[in-house]
């Protein structure tokens, strides 16, 4: 999973085909119960370039795409939005799959 560095680069992935920004800070407690399952999401889903972005240093970021809880998912296909998974809820690894699954081709 690439670790989103600055806003350019923000703006640089999401407009690079098929992208999952993961929302997410160290010291979130859902964030951590699914950190070990991404790797086999990531597996899963080869056409999807995962990025996670840290809550605290891209606050102007979650404020932009109104997320207000993490973990949160949002993707993006060519620069538009396609789909979000966005709250304050823990997530299982089987909610994640079903989001990625309902986003469009």
């Amino acid at each position: 999973m690439l670790t989103l560095e600055s806003t350019t680069q923000f703006e640089e992935l999401k407009n690079q085909g098929k992208v999952i920004m993961l929302f997410t800070a160290g010291w979130c407690p859902d964030c951590r119960v699914i950190e070990p399952e991404l790797p086999e999401i990531e597996k899963e889903y080869p056409d999807y370039t995962f990025v996670e972005v840290n809550r605290d240093e891209f606050i102007e970021l979650c404020q932009e795409y109104d997320i207000f809880g993490i973990p949160s998912f949002l993707a993006f296909r060519q620069g538009e939005e396609t789909g979000r998974f966005v709250s304050k809820d823990r997530k299982t690894k089987e909610q994640i799959k079903q989001f990625i699954d309902g986003l469009p081709d």
